[in-house]
């Protein structure tokens, strides 16, 4: 090991040194090494290797796994930006060490290059080696821990600090002004400008004040953060000059324009803002994560969506699901499969060449095929037909950037002349109705795309103006219908692009008429009438759209997110459309994922017009996929069955608070008995999946006359007071002049129930498919499935895992997709029993026998939800919830906390369950190997359903 220097002796030695850059560093960095004790075993000086801009190079010092150093001679620099830049252009050759260095010895920058973290600088100048104790460790973890260095904040954090800053700010403002649409927008658009100023300075687009070496805007702040009509001044006097080049105190200022600075209206902002301001300048705003920095910002512009600032966005990796195979995967295969293949032999005749016409043609078609794809990568183009503030975009955008440096910086290439990047955010289209988030979605694809030229050592190949109009590729409008100049619905006009992609809104059918207004959803259905159905999800029409753009050959591939209900029910008619059109070659089908705040589960759709020959679902490759996102057996053309109809029905719809607690409904029936007659117990699905609640209902029957109804003295009084004033705001004329009657009392529901002492339900939508027994007494609400038999058999055929795994695979799922859905129509309609309802062979043993299993299953399990003499607490936790959640732990499907008490009787009820499915299954003449697959069991009932239809 060389001898020790002291920091004195190292400063002391190279102060004012005027030696040039080549005679001086590797003397001065050997006296490095001594200063921290290092020898100089594993440093490369002069590291030859290729830029990425072209050419080759060498980085003056490397130092494997470690950090890579740039030398500028002392002096001659205003400040290390040009130096960092080009060691930038190492750093994919180098490895990516987590240190980047630069230096013209009097002064010292020490860059992170952590993965997906802020980047920090650690700046010094050479006399504080000897009189500042951090700027020593920095040097010494140079060479032993560069861990020690870490930033510790990844890029998603400052991401997150910087929208809360400018929420308070847009807060602060909001305060002194009339809170509406116009106000948000101005907020907005003036905040939109401050963002980009503070990102433009930290990637030194902006200059450094030469006596702080502060941002020019972070001065400007600084010294105006308690006078806000100098705020004022200053700050249009920059948008001015950024707006058309030119002079800003005493700076010369780049052309921007873009039309962020057509209007350079500066907003006053309080001191108060004018400090969160100031704090917001000091952030990382290089470091900045623009895929989810357009979300969080528009959150805190717009109060309307302010419940969501805690709600997940869309984050990077669940945007790589979609884009990578829709729109990278056909570039990448034509660059890996048919580029690179094509180019390895012509680069050996090129290097082994031996006259200069041999290897001029060599290299010509080198360059050529180089060139075509590079075309292939500029040229793609790409539309979000939903873009909100830009998430999708920007990450198509980096993702073609990266495809291009790949190709560029090759070895295929070496020593041949080097091309610059030219992707642009020109190739990015997006439609969004919301206009803050229309003006966020340009500014996030700039700062994406001027953040991944600085980052990559290519700022400087910026031209001017910096910021081109792209008024033209994102449009605000409305992207599933359009109006003409009468106000007539039209097919509303998408760009021709070769791919879309993006996350259309989630906005069930039912929550449609509220959120869009009653004029707009009716022309919505009237114009799409007869080609997807009118009781579909918001997003369908997205998904029709992009389906007949694929038609129309005005694009190519498409990938779309949505609610996982796309799989079933209506909304699975668009896909089945997609499917005759075309195909869908790649989805997940269910995954997690979270909306304001909630857990939903989504499913993502990617389809073309049937030339992709890879089609992979949930990741695993398939033969096909079918229109409820599922491979192997498609059981979406399973036929009604006639001989299922009028069997099964959903409960009554009240419309209006009917119901009461059951000591109100028995203090009417001790007033009068009389009341008993229109007093019924009302059960829903939460009392079928918890606990009854013991409400009661008023109900006065199908078509009963007010004469009549008013004969009931105080039902009737209830229901005027509480139903009637509800009833008369409503559209329907017939709820409104007949409001003392059920929006719906189902009658030929109760005339199949009229001669059953008890009936089975199953709730509508539950985490699991459970059936229960209930008195014919009580009447079920709109929220159960009810099945008009009284059997055990049936009951038993009902609770099987055959026609559970048939509902599953057939059902819709609720809302935002978190728990299925059982449909009568779809779900029960189609599933071919046994024996066709109505004709079953009750003497046989397989018909005694699917009773006997049921019959001691709803008994076990009954005694063991209603134990005797059990306390309130514990039958609060007896429920059929926690039994079968506790059911799934046992079977090993769920590792949730499950009460002892349901624990205890699981391994009994899965017993109970094989038994009787064991029952099922024979009746279809089917063994256990059979019962163990759930695909070929649905592969069977789908070919008995086809032979019953």
């Amino acid at each position: 090991m060389n001898s020790a220097m002291t920091p004195q002796e190292f400063v002391d030695k190279w102060a004012n040194s005027e030696l040039g850059e080549r005679q001086i560093y590797q003397r001065h960095f050997l006296d490095l090494c001594k200063l921290v004790g290092h020898d100089d075993k594993g440093i490369i000086f002069e590291h030859s290797l290729k830029k990425d801009s072209g050419g080759r190079g060498f980085a003056d010092v490397y130092y494997e796994g470690h950090f890579a150093v740039e030398y500028k001679a002392p002096g001659k620099y205003k400040d290390l930006n040009a130096a960092y830049q080009q060691l930038l252009q190492y750093r994919e050759n180098l490895n990516n060490p987590p240190l980047l260095v630069v230096t013209d010895i009097d002064n010292w920058e020490i860059h992170t290059n952590f993965p997906n973290t802020e980047k920090r600088v650690y700046k010094f100048a050479h006399e504080e080696i000897a009189s500042d104790s951090n700027a020593l460790k920095a040097l010494r973890a140079m060479f032993d821990a560069p861990e020690r260095l870490h930033p510790r904040r990844h890029a998603e954090q400052v991401t997150e600090e910087a929208a809360e800053v400018f929420r308070l700010i847009a807060d602060n403002m909001r305060q002194w002004e009339d809170d509406d649409e116009n106000t948000t927008q101005r907020i907005a658009h003036f905040l939109t400008k401050l963002v980009f100023c503070l990102f433009a300075e930290d990637v030194r687009l902006l200059p450094m004040a030469a006596e702080t070496q502060e941002g020019i805007v972070t001065r400007t702040i600084q010294q105006t953060r308690r006078k806000p009509e100098l705020f004022v001044k200053y700050m249009r006097d920059l948008f001015q000059a950024m707006a058309d080049g030119g002079d800003f105190l005493m700076h010369d200022i780049r052309y921007f324009n873009g039309a962020l600075f057509d209007d350079i209206t500066v907003e006053e902002l309080h001191t108060e803002a004018l400090i969160e301001l100031e704090k917001a300048a000091k952030l990382n705003w290089e470091a900045i994560e623009p895929s989810i920095f357009g979300t969080l910002f528009e959150r805190s512009l717009d109060p309307r969506k302010r419940s969501q600032l805690g709600a997940h966005y869309t984050s990077r990796d669940d945007i790589l699901l979609i884009v990578e195979p829709v729109l990278m995967r056909p570039l990448r295969y034509e660059w890996d499969t048919t580029t690179q293949l094509k180019a390895k032999p012509l680069r050996e005749k090129y290097d082994k060449a031996k006259t200069k016409r041999a290897r001029a043609n060599a290299l010509n078609q080198l360059l050529k095929l180089r060139e075509d794809m590079l075309e292939r990568i500029r040229t793609v183009t790409v539309l979000d037909p939903a873009c909100g503030s830009g998430n999708f975009l920007y990450v198509s955008l980096q993702l073609l950037m990266d495809l291009e440096k790949e190709v560029i910086s090759h070895p295929l290439w070496t020593g041949l002349p080097r091309p610059l990047p030219l992707v642009h955010p020109r190739q990015m289209h997006g439609i969004e109705i919301n206009p803050i988030a229309h003006a966020l979605a340009s500014i996030v694809v700039w700062i994406g795309y001027i953040q991944w030229r600085f980052n990559n050592g290519y700022v400087h190949t910026i031209g001017e103006p910096i910021l081109e109009e792209l008024r033209g590729n994102i449009v605000c409008k409305d992207a599933v219908l359009a109006f003409d100049d009468e106000g007539s619905p039209i097919e509303p006009e998408w760009p021709e692009v070769d791919v879309i992609v993006g996350n259309p809104p989630f906005l069930g059918n039912k929550k449609m008429w509220n959120e869009l207004g009653n004029a707009y959803y009716e022309r919505l259905i009237h114009f799409y009438k007869g080609q997807i159905p009118s009781g579909v999800d918001l997003v369908c029409y997205w998904f029709e759209q992009a389906r007949r753009q694929l038609k129309q050959g005005r694009v190519k591939r498409v990938g779309l997110l949505a609610t996982n209900s796309i799989r079933g029910g209506l909304n699975r008619e668009v896909l089945k459309r997609i499917k005759d059109t075309g195909d869908i070659f790649m989805a997940w089908s269910d995954r997690e994922w979270i909306l304001d705040g909630a857990a939903v589960r989504v499913s993502m759709v990617g389809f073309d017009n049937g030339d992709e020959g890879s089609i992979q679902l949930d990741g695993i490759p398939v033969k096909t996929i079918f229109s409820n996102l599922t491979a192997d057996v498609d059981i979406t053309g399973a036929k009604v069955l006639s001989e299922n109809k009028l069997v099964s029905f959903q409960g009554i719809i009240k419309r209006g608070p009917f119901d009461m607690d059951e000591k109100e409904a028995e203090s009417m029936i001790a007033a009068d008995p009389k009341n008993k007659e229109v007093l019924k117990p009302i059960a829903n699905g939460m009392d079928i999946t918890r606990r009854p609640r013991g409400k009661w209902i008023i109900d006065f029957g199908v078509d009963t006359p007010i004469e009549t109804a008013q004969k009931y003295k105080l039902p009737f009084e209830y229901v005027e007071t509480n139903v009637k004033p509800a009833r008369q705001k409503v559209r329907q004329a017939k709820s409104r002049e007949r409001w003392w009657l059920h929006e719906s009392s189902r009658p030929i529901m109760r005339g199949h129930l009229e001669n059953l002492q008890k009936y089975i339900v199953t709730p509508i939508v539950a985490k699991h498919r459970t059936f229960v027994w209930i008195p014919k007494n009580i009447l079920p609400d709109k929220r159960l499935t009810v099945f008009a038999r009284d059997d055990d058999y049936f009951f038993g055929v009902l609770h099987s895992k055959l026609h559970e795994a048939w509902s599953l695979r057939l059902g819709s799922w609720h809302g935002k997709g978190n728990d299925p859905r059982y449909t009568s129509t779809t779900t029960f309609e189609t599933f071919p029993f046994p024996w066709p309802p109505g004709s079953e062979d009750s003497e046989s043993g397989a018909y005694q026998a699917i009773s006997q299993a049921a019959q001691q299953l709803h008994e076990e399990r009954h005694a063991w939800l209603n134990p005797d003499g059990a306390s309130e607490k514990t039958l609060k936790e007896r429920t059929l919830t926690n039994l079968y959640n506790a059911l799934q732990v046992f079977r090993g499907r769920d590792n949730m906390k499950i009460k002892s008490s349901a624990g205890d009787f699981a391994p009994r009820l899965d017993e109970l369950h094989r038994t009787l499915d064991a029952a099922v299954g024979a009746a279809y003449g089917w063994d256990d190997e059979v019962l163990d697959d759930d695909e070929e069991i649905l592969r069977r009932l789908l070919a008995l359903n086809l032979a019953r239809a």
